[in-house]
């Protein structure tokens, strides 16, 4: 038994408490090391969207498509006048109210 509390004060004594030897010594190192090329934000290199960062490219990609949306409706959709209110127009007469 004295062999055994030698032994855990050998082993204490290196640490500073029971409680540090259970902490990961690993830190932020996972995070740290990079995968690949480094992203960047889309205004850096507007011309190359497989460097942007994911988020950049989502904001990017849902812009173009309301641009697209939105000009589909303008071109195709527009406003829609009555048949006989365009005849009376092209004819020259008024339509009294």
């Amino acid at each position: 038994m004295a062999s055994r509390l030698a032994a855990a004060a050998a082993s204490s004594s290196t640490s500073a408490s029971p409680l540090a030897r259970l902490i990961s010594r690993r830190g932020l190192a996972g995070a740290a090391d990079g995968h690949g090329p480094a992203k960047v934000p889309l205004w850096k290199d507007p011309l190359s969207p497989s460097k942007w960062k994911e988020e950049h490219f989502v904001l990017a990609s849902l812009s173009m498509w309301g641009a697209l949306i939105y000009g589909g409706f303008k071109l195709f959709g527009g406003k829609n006048e009555d048949k006989t209110e365009q005849m009376l127009r092209k004819s020259g007469k008024t339509i009294g109210k």
